[in-house]
């Protein structure tokens, strides 16, 4: 059944589901309670850790050969997410050792590279859910009395091809879909999905001992490094929008030097302190070219001109008409490299490189520059 709760997004009501790892729990729990007291569960529930309640029926539900198989199907509610309407299922037999122990079987993913939440060759099942099935499945156990050993093998029909279309393959969960989620509940068009794989990709570059790290937004960024062979021997992490998100997140791992390079569109906005650089948070690109650009003595045609640009290329050909394309971006680097120390609060050297797609290098910050310096 689907689960009542909703989110507000802007003038939207919208629908949220549960996790992967929800999923795995109520499986687990009704495998679980069918194998060891022979009776067909007709709905299965769970508290979530985020303290909701969560409470749907079993999509699959047999016996064979010693072990209960238990499905229930993802619900994702109104999130665009690949895995709903996937059915997780647990496999759950008596076993010999005692305590609880959980794998992955068909579907779910292996890890194969460090700095994961799971070490290397473990099924790609997270703690929380990890927590989450145990819990769920010690509970069935203590209800009726049963005092063995119980082994959860959690599977994903269809997972292996469901995983292409996910960042699994890039960051080394191999075979299928990971079994996620911290709060047991998916938040449709929520950005934190796109946080935490930010974070595991900086994990991961922690954990094979980088200590220097370039961060972009997006394909731009890498398309222009990959050209202008800035450092062809630094890790990069694509951060999209979220660049004070992977700073902070930076500043957990030891990194020593960070270079953000990023296209004039993006990274203007951090000149004015402006950390997630969707535009739905803040468009000031023009506003901030012409303020820099008023203080170097811009005439007030020329501000005009800059407001009404509809591209920071734009911008920059009013600049260069005017004879004011180096000071206003020297200001805005200056700026820029303000907030970013700001944000980074003495963790890592940090600098900033502006390029644009029409323009190429736009320039570089000063510690950007002896950063550079030092790579080479």
């Amino acid at each position: 059944m689907a689960l009542d709760y909703y989110i507000r997004s802007g003038q939207r009501q919208l629908r949220c589901g549960y996790t992967t790892g929800t999923c795995a729990a109520l499986a687990a729990a009704g495998a679980a309670a069918f194998l060891l007291s022979g009776k067909r569960p007709e709905t299965l529930s769970l508290l979530t850790p985020k303290g909701i309640a969560v409470e749907t029926a079993p999509a699959v539900l047999f016996i064979q050969e010693g072990t209960a198989v238990c499905g229930v199907v993802k619900d994702g509610g109104d999130d665009a997410d690949v895995t709903h309407g996937l059915t997780i299922e647990a496999h759950v037999r008596k076993s010999r050792l005692p305590g609880i122990s959980i794998d992955g079987g068909e579907g779910v993913g292996r890890v194969t590279r460090p700095g994961l939440d799971q070490p290397v060759g473990a099924a790609a099942i997270n703690r929380v859910p990890r927590r989450m099935i145990e819990q769920q499945v010690q509970q069935v156990c203590d209800e009726l009395g049963y005092d063995g050993g119980v082994e959860v093998r959690i599977c994903i029909p269809g997972g292996r091809e469901t995983a292409q279309k996910t960042f699994n393959p890039q960051l080394g969960v191999e075979g299928g879909l990971s079994i996620l989620g911290t709060s047991g509940i998916v938040e449709p068009m929520s950005e934190q999905a796109l946080v935490d794989t930010i974070a595991v990709e900086l994990r991961q570059t922690a954990a094979l001992g980088s200590k220097r790290l370039l961060l972009t937004p997006g394909n731009y960024g890498e398309d222009f490094l990959r050209e202008s062979s800035l450092a062809a021997d630094v890790p990069v992490v694509k951060c999209s929008n979220f660049i004070g998100d992977a700073l902070d997140i930076a500043g957990i791992h030891p990194f020593e030097e960070v270079l953000l390079v990023g296209h004039i569109g993006k990274l203007v906005k951090v000149a004015g302190g402006v950390m997630n650089t969707h535009s739905r948070y803040a468009d000031c690109r023009t506003e901030l070219v012409c303020a820099h650009a008023a203080v170097c003595g811009a005439s007030q045609a020329v501000c005009t001109a800059l407001l009404q640009a509809a591209t920071t290329d734009a911008c920059i050909e009013i600049l260069d008409s005017a004879r004011l394309r180096q000071p206003v971006l020297d200001r805005l680097l200056d700026a820029i490299q303000r907030h970013l120390e700001h944000r980074a609060g003495g963790k890592y050297r940090v600098g900033a490189v502006l390029f644009s797609n029409q323009y190429g290098l736009l320039g570089q910050t000063r510690t950007a520059k002896e950063i550079m310096e030092s790579w080479k």
